[in-house]
């Protein structure tokens, strides 16, 4: 079982100060966050993308990139990666560089994101956001796993004999998982490849997601991975901790107040009673997290938001000592005395590693080393080939 955080990266006023830290305060806070979690012994750190104010993470890879140089043992994640107005090819060889660079501790939730006018702005339409969804991520799947690929599809220009680089670590690529807050299509394409699904349900009435839940298990064992306990489920939250409740709901609530994400009809006490919202003390949260443990059965991964609306770096970096000491050495052993012995082990690169490979080392790639024109195969330059025809100057 992994325990982690993720962040949404939103840049919002502080309610009690008044005051709107810079984009760079934000982003270096970000990095402050990151090593701290992995230092009170966090399993994941995961940051979302957007492209629009007021969030700052429009490159989760730069970021994960630059947390990696900084860390050496926790898993590095996206909490959303567009699949619909990334490319995917942009996806695949943007993510196995981090890969390499994090030594394998690195994985990705794929998502079509919330934010309307995103698709304009990459060249996409909305109306196929699903279509679209699918047929990039098929792409990707086979871009990780085939050295050279030929594709043609709807979406973007065909690939011929193209390979992408570098090629994913020991031949494996970053675990996948899918995101979605009401699609059974996502939930069904998860199943399909085996990969993971998240439920990143901060906001919806706690069992929203069990549905989808349900489906992605039953399709998984369909599709022949597993039982449907075995199936790689995460679930999203979001945790605001203090020694006692009366303190964590005292000082948090300015902060709900005043956070544009909320349905403000409902009061915090009452948010916090039926969604995912852990407001309260170490003992409190624990006992939340085990209820979605009695809800959804045994999942792999639970990530909580603990940095958003204009919360200071101060409090976030307490929250995460919380967490540390006193949350999450109970929930391992809580969940490990509840755990189905039938259940899967959550997704870790070198596991991944021993499952394809076993003893053995792992396949070295093939690639295309004639990538250069991937309509015609031909080389970029006239040395490399010296029959091949001058398509592109000479460089000497």
């Amino acid at each position: 079982m992994q325990f982690g955080i993720f962040s949404v990266s939103d840049v919002t006023r502080n309610p009690v100060t008044g005051v709107t830290v810079s984009e760079a305060e934000r982003i270096d806070a970000m990095t402050q966050i990151a090593v701290k979690a992995e230092e009170v012994g966090l399993d994941v750190f995961a940051i979302g993308e957007h492209h629009n104010p007021p969030f700052f993470s429009s490159s989760p890879a730069a970021l994960l990139a630059h947390v990696a140089a900084l860390t050496k043992r926790i898993i590095l994640s996206t909490s959303t990666t567009l699949i619909t107005t990334n490319d995917p090819v942009r996806i695949a060889e943007e993510y196995a560089m981090v890969q390499h660079l994090a030594k394998g501790r690195l994985d990705l939730t794929l998502g079509r994101g919330n934010t309307v006018p995103v698709y304009p702005w990459f060249g996409q339409d909305i109306r196929q956001g699903l279509p679209l969804a699918l047929e990039n991520y098929n792409l990707l799947h086979r871009l990780w796993r085939e050295d050279v690929v030929d594709w043609e599809g709807s979406y973007r220009t065909a690939l011929q004999g193209f390979t992408s680089t570098p090629r994913p670590l020991d031949d494996v690529p970053p675990f996948v998982w899918h995101g979605s807050i009401r699609t059974p299509e996502i939930a069904e394409q998860a199943a399909y490849y085996g990969n993971g699904f998240f439920a990143n349900n901060i906001l919806a009435p706690t069992g929203h997601f069990l549905p989808l839940v349900n489906l992605y298990r039953k399709r998984f064992a369909h599709y022949g991975h597993g039982t449907e306990e075995q199936a790689i489920v995460g679930l999203g939250g979001q945790v605001f901790l203090a020694r006692n409740s009366q303190d964590a709901f005292r000082t948090f609530r300015p902060y709900f107040d005043e956070a544009p994400v909320y349905d403000h009809s409902l009061s915090l006490e009452t948010y916090a009673e039926r969604t995912p919202l852990s407001v309260g003390s170490p003992q409190q949260v624990i006992d939340k997290t085990l209820e979605s443990h009695d809800l959804f059965g045994d999942y792999q991964r639970q990530l909580w938001v603990v940095d958003h609306a204009g919360l200071p770096l101060k409090i976030v970096l307490d929250q995460l000592d919380l967490l540390g000491e006193e949350v999450v050495p109970v929930l391992r052993k809580e969940f490990a005395s509840r755990r189905s012995p039938h259940a899967a082990e959550a997704p870790i690169h070198e596991r991944l590693v021993r499952q394809k490979y076993g003893d053995t080392p792992p396949r070295q790639p093939r690639p295309n080393a004639n990538r250069g024109d991937n309509v015609t195969g031909t080389s970029p330059y006239q040395d490399s080939d010296p029959s091949a025809p001058a398509i592109y100057p000479v460089i000497k």
